[in-house]
């Protein structure tokens, strides 16, 4: 397997292109199965879960073309001749279960396998079953498959969220598009990559009101139509970048980077020092004068702090000066990066969803291992401030959602090479 050897030290200068947000690419490529026209979606990432994705809908006999070296999807689905997703491919990956609801909604008809994915927590499917159910649908559990049918088609109706589920939310959305009448979806997720699917559903012709806030009408119509549609910015590799100078000093300009997409992430970077400055081509980031501040950090559902990033801005708390405390109140199993920070010489106790992070003078580089695909990421951040050379394995983690990690830092002055497995 591939390693990635980082060497710390260098200060970072000049320019990071962020991507299209892989969590929103993954949501919009099953819209494809709700219309028999083409949807050509831009500004696509280029990673190895959207070749999963492509896989799986071609699978089920819908075309999938990669133009313009991968940042263009261009679908149609006007000839689905299968509607089971298979277990060899669903178990790489969770979005898998995206291709339930438009299935169902067009054809009235479904079989998924239960999906796979990162080791992170439990994350259940139940909250999208339910969702489905109060839509009308019939739904069996077998042999590790869902068994899906609406002899009638799906219905509008009610559906009350107990918790909030960013792809549970997608998965009704979709559905609800092409039910007969109106669906209220409570308690809805209210992620950018949310409103990123219902903008282009409304270009497909769906009726949908409120995505963004906790509660999301649509209005069910008899067919939707094909559309060419922008994937949003990836918040996440947003982020996850501009920790780097905020790591290793510096001044990096993030092409196509929003505020409104990272606000609560952005609050805890200027309590820590961190200077954010909107540009015209996206936003700027300094370590203003001196050491890092401790900052303590809760995990929430989007607008709050994202799960997403916690693993990175550990490794960032991890020289700062005093003590933070992190929250984990998303996913559990999600401090999976702490032992191997140890290894950095990180001074990080973890009690149950919480980690108490004591800031040390300077970490050290040492040879780590990638847990999940945030902890990879948060690894080689660390690495770059770390003293001496540092080696990450289990890389592939990286590859499911991060393009050109290497290439990007280094083209900033950072010391970072892919090390080809044996």
């Amino acid at each position: 397997m591939d390693s990635i050897l980082v060497t710390g030290g260098n200060e970072l200068s000049g320019q990071i292109p962020i991507a299209g947000a892989k969590n929103a690419c993954l949501t919009l490529m099953p819209a494809t199965l709700l219309s028999d026209e083409p949807l050509t979606l831009t500004n696509a990432p280029r990673l190895s879960d959207i070749k999963t994705m492509t896989e799986l809908l071609q699978s089920l006999g819908a075309e999938v073309t990669s133009l313009q070296d991968g940042k263009v999807l261009a679908m149609s689905s006007h000839n689905i001749s299968n509607h089971t997703a298979d277990y060899d491919i669903v178990r790489k990956m969770r979005a898998s279960i995206l291709v339930l609801g438009p299935m169902l909604a067009r054809d009235g008809h479904a079989v998924v396998s239960l999906p796979g994915g990162c080791a992170i927590g439990a994350r259940p499917v139940d909250l999208h079953l339910k969702g489905l159910e109060a839509l009308g649908a019939e739904l069996e559990l077998k042999d590790g498959y869902i068994h899906a049918k609406a002899p009638g088609g799906l219905k509008g109706g009610i559906v009350d969220f107990p918790l909030v589920s960013v792809g549970a939310t997608e998965n009704v959305l979709m559905a609800a598009t092409l039910a007969k009448g109106t669906t209220v979806i409570n308690n809805a997720a209210r992620e950018p990559e949310i409103v990123d699917l219902a903008d282009c559903l409304r270009r497909m012709g769906a009726q949908i009101d409120g995505d963004g806030t906790s509660t999301i009408t649509i209005q069910g119509v008899d067919r939707l139509h094909g559309a060419t549609h922008p994937v949003v910015t990836d918040r996440i590799e947003l982020g996850t970048y501009m920790l780097a100078p905020a790591i290793c000093g510096g001044e990096v300009e993030l092409l196509g980077g929003r505020i409104d997409l990272v606000a609560a992430f952005c609050e805890k970077l200027d309590a820590a020092g961190i200077s954010v400055e909107e540009t015209d081509r996206g936003l700027k980031v300094a370590r203003r004068n001196g050491r890092i501040r401790a900052v303590d950090v809760i995990t929430e559902p989007f607008p709050g702090f994202p799960t997403d990033l916690q693993a990175q801005m550990m490794a960032l708390l991890c020289t700062a000066e005093g003590t933070s405390v992190l929250e984990e109140r998303i996913f559990e199993n999600r401090f999976m990066h702490a032992p191997e920070l140890i290894r950095m010489g990180a001074q990080i106790e973890v009690h149950g969803g919480t980690a108490t992070v004591t800031g040390v003078d300077r970490l050290k580089g040492a040879p780590v291992m990638a847990t999940d695909l945030r902890a990879s990421v948060s690894l080689i951040l660390a690495g770059l401030a770390a003293e001496g050379e540092t080696v990450v394995s289990r890389v592939y983690h990286l590859d499911r959602g991060y393009e050109h990690v290497v290439g990007k830092l280094s083209s900033v002055g950072a010391k970072i090479e892919r090390i080809k497995g044996q």
